[in-house]
């Protein structure tokens, strides 16, 4: 709209307590195409602007109740009003008239008699100020509502809380329902947003609407970018209304921004929409390229692990490894379940420093090796010296941590070496206890002590883990050991144990974390007397373990 067309008809109160005057008033504004209501004092006008849509007022100065100057200044300091005021009055025209009535917020003061081309003149070019300011101040509230919406959808951590940034942007920009739906590497995912500011519903949909969608809408976007979409079309179970799409690149999944609404949004509206869009689909792409890096890398680090647990008469156990919630490299992460010729089992957990290819060739470089020692019969000290051996001559500023269990169910036995590892834990009848078995880190040069022995007596479990199951930055590590130590479900079954320390101990984790749970299911073998007993006194302190990577 330009300044020399005419506005749009708008609807104008016409304030004056002489029926003559208001109605010639009146009379000229319809005849120019605006809507009037007509009343007779101040009163009724500042009710009149509560109940019901006006446009602009037309103001007498002298009504019987309340001064048209007062009914002017209510109306401009109330900002649930603030309409466009015009003085018309055929008593107060003097100067300081004039200037008191600009001076409490009128927009312009007519003096009657005035000629009907300059009242409808003055009423239009009022109206052309305030609607280019309502426009401007609209699309500055989209704008910055486009802002919150796209810091919301690149700090999104997952897909549902993108397409849940979607929605609720789509919402804040129109002020109607809305629906996102955004592709993700594995599934659709549909949000859908109420007005007035609920949460988005963020659910799975189904992929052949996305599909249905592209052909609908496609055939248009050159010249027409929102398309009228109905329910069906969007999923089911939402509102119809009117679709945009957007691919960051030829060939990608679009993302779909859909606006209830039985009106077309003003092309002001579709072009803000069209850039959440954008701003949405290159946001699902990066989700996209991350989940598929972060799959791709979560299925090369476990192809590095056993794949199978040994099947042993008496022992049931599980192993769980869970990836650090941020990046997509591979980690360090291992473990290893070695069933020796003579019927021993050697447990071994490990973590090399670091989250990279490198790391985890290193991994598997030393599992490999701890296999290999292991077979050649060696114990779980001399096996560590080999590994530092082989680390120092391979990956000289490499670090790694170990742990190594050698467990004899015939002779009740357990044999402990540890190089910088978190200590495993023993639960039995006696409590749950940290074997006191310490040793420097992998990689420093220092020696190694002689491996810990202990009897088996009383032990039902054992839990072994990597140090991302219980670093947390604002817990002391000794803090969160203890917590670890004298958690309640420790009695239960190993698959179920996993789960319930993973729930509580694993989730939002910047490490990797790797748990192993063994527990004997029949009676222990031990036999009475021999080396130190686990469980009565001594369990070891979470202090005592001080060196890790």
């Amino acid at each position: 709209m330009t300044a020399a067309d005419p506005p749009k008809a708008a609807v104008v109160l016409v304030v004056d307590d002489q029926p003559a005057p208001r109605y010639i008033a009146a009379s000229w504004l319809r005849r120019s195409g605006h809507r009037v209501v007509e009343v007779s004092t101040g009163g009724e006008a500042l009710s009149a602007l509560q109940g019901q849509k006006i446009d602009i007022v037309v103001l007498d100065v002298g009504l019987p109740d309340i001064s048209g100057f007062e009914v002017c200044h209510r109306i401009k300091t109330d900002p649930a009003l603030g309409h466009p005021v015009v003085h018309l009055s055929a008593t107060s025209i003097e100067g300081r008239d004039r200037a008191e009535g600009l001076d409490r917020g009128a927009d312009a003061y007519l003096t009657d008699p005035v000629e009907p081309g300059e009242l409808v003149a003055t009423v239009n070019s009022v109206l052309r100020y305030y609607r280019a300011r309502a426009e401007a101040e609209e699309l500055a509230r989209q704008l910055a509502a486009l802002s919150r919406a796209t810091l919301a959808m690149n700090g999104a951590a997952t897909v549902d809380a993108l397409v849940a940034a979607v929605a609720a942007g789509a919402v804040e920009i129109t002020g109607v329902p809305a629906v996102a739906l955004v592709p993700s590497a594995m599934h659709l995912r549909r949000a859908a947003a109420p007005a007035g500011g609920g949460p988005p519903v963020v659910s799975s949909c189904p992929a052949e609407v996305l599909t249905r969608l592209v052909r609908h809408v496609a055939a248009d976007r050159e010249t027409e970018p929102v398309r009228e979409v109905t329910a069906d079309q969007l999923g089911g179970s939402v509102q119809a209304g009117w679709a945009v799409l957007s691919s960051s690149r030829s060939g990608h999944p679009p993302v779909c921004v859909a606006v209830a609404d039985t009106d077309r949004p003003s092309n002001r509206v579709v072009e803000v929409l069209v850039q959440l869009a954008n701003a949405a689909a290159m946001a699902a792409d990066a989700h996209r390229l991350y989940e598929q890096e972060h799959n791709l890398a979560l299925t090369l680090q476990r192809s590095f692990l056993p794949d199978r647990m040994p099947d042993l008469p008496g022992l049931s156990m599980a192993v769980r490894y869970l990836p650090a919630v941020q990046g997509v490299e591979v980690g360090g992460d291992f473990y290893e379940l070695i069933q020796l010729p003579d019927g021993r089992l050697l447990v071994a957990m490990g973590d090399v420093a670091g989250h990279s290819i490198h790391a985890a060739t290193i991994m598997i470089e030393l599992r490999h090796a701890v296999r290999a020692y292991a077979l050649d019969g060696h114990g779980p000290s001399a096996i560590l010296v080999r590994i530092e051996r082989v680390l120092r001559h391979y990956y000289r500023h490499e670090y790694a941590t170990l742990c190594l269990l050698l467990l004899d169910l015939e002779r009740g036995t357990l044999d402990v070496a540890n190089a910088g590892h978190p200590p495993p834990l023993v639960v039995g009848t006696h409590g749950a206890a940290y074997v006191t078995a310490v040793g420097p880190m992998l990689g420093v040069g220092l020696p190694h002590p002689p491996e810990t022995t202990a009897r088996l007596d009383g032990v039902r479990t054992i839990v072994l883990f990597t140090d991302g199951l219980i670093e947390d930055r604002p817990v002391d590590i000794d803090a969160a050991m203890e917590r670890l130590r004298v958690w309640p479900s420790l009695d239960l079954p190993p698959e179920d144990l996993c789960d319930d320390l993973l729930a509580h101990f694993g989730q939002d984790k910047s490490d990797d974390v790797a748990l192993f749970v063994l527990r004997w299911t029949g009676q222990s073998a031990a036999e009475p007397g021999g080396p130190t007993q686990i469980g009565d006194d001594h369990a070891s302190s979470p202090s005592t373990w001080n060196t890790r990577a």
